[in-house]
């Protein structure tokens, strides 16, 4: 899940008494974001003893099977901690709202959540082009292992009825912890493909990131590297069945997934081609200056000097400096930076302190200082298979045109003699039809996938593999 989210929100409580009860069962609350969209959280929290252990679910994203490493409740406070994925619920007990009354952390995001026992009323959103069981074709829980990382994988193969070597493709999700049906904003759009392209007769391997769902391993850690040796052990999985064509296989990423497909096929023989679903082309830090301006849902003062101290922040992390003294140098960048810019939006001073403190510790992490200095025009250009790029022409997260023109140049400097690169009209990242391209509009719209999408894919990855 990503939430862009420009001011956190704090609130401070009064003692409340200690509530004695066990915990167990369902607890559920709403919280707002400073645009006022709503956001569901559900925890199942279960006894052992006198040791809690809590399953958490978002279904306004469509996540599930998330589990925190630490659940405690002490002196009135419920703690549900989850250090690998950068998630924190903290909540006192209020014995007159029955209500626990926290704030909910993610990153540098903090919202306002208050849980009370028992399911939330949710009304269940049809989305029609998702499948519905019993499927026409065969499918099986699966898990492989990347036993240099420690990591096991687990996800969902799917492959058509009749017993036959199939080409098979491996889905590549976007950044964000995602399971293996790509959900996002109310949409599962890798179950959506899969259930495409596996009817189309091709096979397809889709799983949990590493650390989320049914995967272990720890995500906060990780790189677009590490997730690149993800993939490669999916391949190597593959090559370990009898009923697909070991010579036939691809990968298909989106966003993220669209760069770690090239870093992944070059590192083997065994990719045979790659589809790239909103990639990038440019440089990472380049990637994260215009979604830092294009996403921003505040205005600032001098947008020349709101692009140049992004770039300052960019340069402070990228440097050969140790991470405590670049912390040192992002922390008084970001305070002189930032401070002017949100207490012009009314935030409070403590409220500032500690969104630049925590924003300043996210972008410490590694997967964000690799993504900044990671070109992937450089493994693009290195790539010998056939290659399809597809990105719509109102993506605000991956502008299409420059995004193109630099995938295009790779491929054509490196003299790659099988590629398509095609811009869609009227598609958002997420490639449905669509009015904006907003990010707030995903939600909204009925469709997943555009149905133009799904065929095109499938076309391309029969007419290669024939």
């Amino acid at each position: 899940m990503r939430l862009y989210i420009t001011v956190a929100i704090f609130i401070t409580f009064s003692i409340m008494n200690v509530f004695s009860q066990d915990l167990s069962g369902v607890w559920h609350g709403i919280a707002k974001t400073p645009d006022n969209k709503e956001i569901t959280f559900v925890f199942l929290l279960e006894k052992n003893g006198e040791v809690y252990t809590s399953t958490m679910a978002i279904p306004t994203f469509n996540v599930d099977g998330i589990k925190p490493k630490s659940t405690s409740f002490e002196e009135g406070t419920l703690l549900i901690d989850a250090p690998d994925l950068g998630m924190k619920y903290e909540g006192i007990w209020n014995k007159t709202t029955h209500l626990f009354e926290g704030n909910y952390n993610e990153g540098s995001v903090k919202l306002v959540l208050n849980l009370k026992k028992g399911n939330p009323i949710i009304a269940k959103i049809i989305r029609p082009q998702e499948p519905i069981e019993p499927y026409p074709y065969y499918e099986e829980d699966v898990t492989f292992d990347n036993a240099e990382a420690g990591v096991s994988l687990s996800g969902t193969f799917t492959r058509p009825s009749k017993k036959g070597k199939y080409p098979v493709v491996v889905l590549i999700s976007g950044s964000g912890r995602t399971d293996r049906n790509g959900s996002s904003a109310t949409h599962r759009p890798f179950l959506v493909l899969s259930d495409y392209l596996t009817r189309n007769n091709i096979a397809v391997l889709r799983y949990d990131d590493r650390g989320f769902g049914e995967s272990t391993g720890d995500f906060s850690k990780a790189t677009t590297a590490d997730f690149a040796q993800d993939v490669l052990s999916a391949v190597h999985y593959l090559k370990s069945r009898n009923d697909i064509d070991t010579k036939k296989i691809g990968l298909i990423g989106h966003s993220e997934g669209g760069i770690i497909a090239p870093l992944t096929a070059n590192q083997t023989d065994d990719v045979a081609f790659a589809v790239l679903l909103a990639a990038t082309g440019i440089p990472g830090n380049e990637v994260a200056l215009m979604q830092t301006k294009t996403i921003r849902s505040f205005p600032v003062p001098d947008e020349a000097a709101f692009e140049q101290n992004v770039r300052k922040s960019h340069d402070i992390l990228l440097s050969n400096k140790s991470i405590p003294e670049i912390g040192r140098e992002l922390f008084a960048h970001n305070t002189a930076f930032l401070t002017p810019i949100l207490k012009s939006l009314g935030a409070p001073d403590a409220n500032i302190s500690k969104f630049i403190e925590n924003e300043t510790k996210t972008s410490l992490k590694p997967w964000t200082r690799y993504f900044l200095s990671y070109n992937p025009s450089v493994e693009i250009e290195k790539l010998q298979i056939p290659v399809l790029s597809l990105n719509g022409s109102k993506d605000q997260q991956v502008n299409a045109a420059i995004n193109q023109n630099a995938i295009r140049a790779a491929l054509i400097k490196g003299n790659n003699m099988n590629y398509k690169v095609l811009e869609l009209e009227n598609l958002n990242h997420m490639f449905q039809e669509c009015k904006t391209g907003d990010i707030n509009e995903y939600k909204d719209i009925e469709q997943t996938i555009s149905p133009m999408v799904l065929e095109i894919i499938s076309n391309w990855v029969l007419s290669v593999t024939k």
